[in-house]
């Protein structure tokens, strides 16, 4: 049975924001993407740079070092240097509590 973790509230990220959590010892970066949240690993599978400093475009978040993006639902590369997708964790939304599904 998945186990789920109140990681914050809907209020705490407007969207277009993005802001990391620190998860069961893991940084983890939550994105509200047109009031949908997603939550991903805060590192490029390129060479480890934060995403959590990079950019929201389009349904992507947009490594800040060499450009690299991912898709925010399923963490696929979109454009390269990347070659390895970045992990994702599933999110749900009870009222106001953003909850974060712990594996």
């Amino acid at each position: 049975m998945v186990q789920y973790v109140t990681i914050g509230k809907t209020t705490d990220l407007k969207p277009g924001q993005m802001k990391t959590f620190a998860v069961d010892g893991k940084r983890v970066l939550v994105a509200n993407w047109e009031g949908t949240f997603f939550a991903m690993q805060d590192l490029c599978t390129h060479d480890n740079g934060t995403l959590s400093d990079g950019e929201l475009a389009d349904g992507e978040i947009e490594c800040p070092r060499h450009g690299g993006r991912f898709d925010l639902k399923t963490g696929a590369v979109t454009a390269l240097p990347p070659m390895f997708p970045i992990k994702t964790f599933a999110v749900k939304v009870e009222g106001e509590s953003v909850m974060l599904a712990l594996e």
